[in-house]
């Protein structure tokens, strides 16, 4: 057991050492949050002239109909043709000029918008969203119907998802928040397998290549190698990964404060509703404000209803078993192999089950209780990432609880097969391995 840790403890700190692992360690969090505030600084420095617009309305319907905003000035033009707009219109000050054709009833695209530059997208739909609301509203009065009426008709459905506990309690819920929670739970788990499984294998490559190993394995066993080395490599996954968390959250709130003191402030947050609703009335407004604020506490109740204690335990279990588990595996492959090339024949064995499970994660954010979703949950190739998808959603402590111990067993299986490939193929040099030789490795006896 001494021997072990000594394996472990030199594999954690040789590798935390390295100019690599700093390296992604402060550049990951740097990737993750600019991610974030990247969008929110584009979006600060979004174009803010105030661009004025001629508007030629050859059809008589919307003149004056499209609203001015705090960036965009609509001039209609009377007695003016396009042509004279276009040979001054270096000189005019115009942004665009809007031209409406007569047949906009019969031909919804009669309409051009000309510019020396490219339109935005924002110009065109506002434009578009008010030329749309002035000709529905012109239906409704032909047929005699009050567009106020209409305007006053809400149809919206929020539907609110509650979840009664095994004590008959109830607790509210929420089906967008499980899948999010669901699926970056299962994404991040099937990265990290693959990730720090895949320096497993290499280590032992590089280590069987330079004949370390032989040094090491003078003093102990194939076996204490491999398990000091995998659990060794999870111990440095665990702590980057907390690290890219504490250096994100860091790095987000540290930019929030210098670039963008009031984003999220009560003034600014006005400001930007003042703007979407500037063509509704005042009992809208607070009726609108009111809807938003009971959308964001039934999002925080529901926040507040998963069980995050269990989602972090169940993480950390699941992130450890299927690691150890493709770890040994994965280990195995390197000391079957002298170079990386050659592992291309045994990987796909391995990562079909893995790519399988992101499949079905995929179908079980969907139906989360499905028997598909719930085997793969149960098999331990495929439950690591799978299960944390179905956790969200509640899964029955048996369920839980039976995933959890196959895993283990799997896993203490597969560490002593890839063992016994380990012991035999760690010392084996230049001979091309195929699966008829690996099962006689196994079948070797100690």
């Amino acid at each position: 057991m001494n021997k072990i840790k000594l394996i472990i403890s030199r594999e954690y700190l040789s590798r935390v050492k390295k100019k690599s692992f700093i390296v992604m360690t402060i550049l990951g969090p740097i990737l993750f949050a600019a991610m974030m505030v990247v969008p929110a600084w584009l979006a600060s420095m979004e174009d803010t002239d105030v661009k004025k617009l001629a508007v030629i309305d050859d059809s008589g319907i919307f003149m004056n109909k499209i609203p001015d905003t705090d960036y965009l000035k609509f001039e209609y033009l009377e007695n003016n043709s396009l042509e004279n707009l276009k040979k001054d219109f270096s000189k005019s000050g115009y942004y665009a000029i809007l031209q409406i054709l007569p047949n906009i009833i019969e031909e919804p695209t009669a309409v051009q918008l000309f510019s020396e530059k490219q339109p935005n997208f924002s110009v065109k739909s506002h434009i578009s969203n008010a030329m749309e609301k002035e000709l529905k509203n012109r239906e409704l009065r032909k047929h005699g119907i009050d567009e106020e009426i209409i305007n006053s008709i809400k149809a919206d459905v929020s539907i609110r998802t509650i979840q009664w506990t095994e004590d008959g309690d109830t607790k509210e819920s929420s089906t967008e928040v499980a899948m999010i929670v669901g699926y970056a739970s299962g994404f991040l788990i099937y990265f990290f397998i693959f990730l720090f499984g895949a320096q497993v294998m290499r280590g032992v490559i590089e280590e069987k290549t330079s004949r370390i190993v032989e040094i090491i394995i003078s003093s102990a066993k194939p076996f204490q190698l491999m398990m000091g080395k995998i659990v060794g490599i999870a111990l440095v996954g665990l702590t980057q990964f907390l690290l890219w968390i504490v250096l994100t959250t860091a790095i987000i709130f540290g930019a929030k404060t210098a670039f963008f003191p009031d984003l999220g402030n009560t003034n600014t947050q006005e400001v930007m509703m003042q703007d979407m609703l500037q063509q509704q009335n005042m009992a809208q407004m607070e009726e609108l404000q009111s809807q938003q604020m009971d959308d964001m506490t039934q999002i925080f109740n529901s926040i507040k209803s998963i069980e995050f204690g269990k989602i972090f335990f169940s993480f950390v279990f699941f992130f450890l078993g299927g690691y150890l588990l493709y770890g040994s595996l994965f280990a195995a492959i390197g000391s079957a192999v002298d170079n990386e090339t050659d592992t291309q024949q045994f990987m796909l064995p391995i990562t079909i089950p893995l790519i399988l499970g992101i499949f079905v994660m995929m179908n079980a954010i969907q139906t989360p209780d499905s028997p598909v979703a719930f085997w793969f949950s149960i098999i331990p190739l495929t439950s690591p990432i799978v299960m944390m998808v179905r956790i969200p959603f509640g899964v029955p402590d048996w369920q839980l609880a039976l995933s959890m111990g196959l895993l283990v067993i799997t896993f203490i299986g597969t560490v002593w097969l890839a063992g016994k490939i380990y012991r035999t193929g760690i010392l084996m040099y230049g001979k091309k391995v195929n699966y008829k030789e690996l099962w006689k490795w196994l079948r070797y006896k100690s």
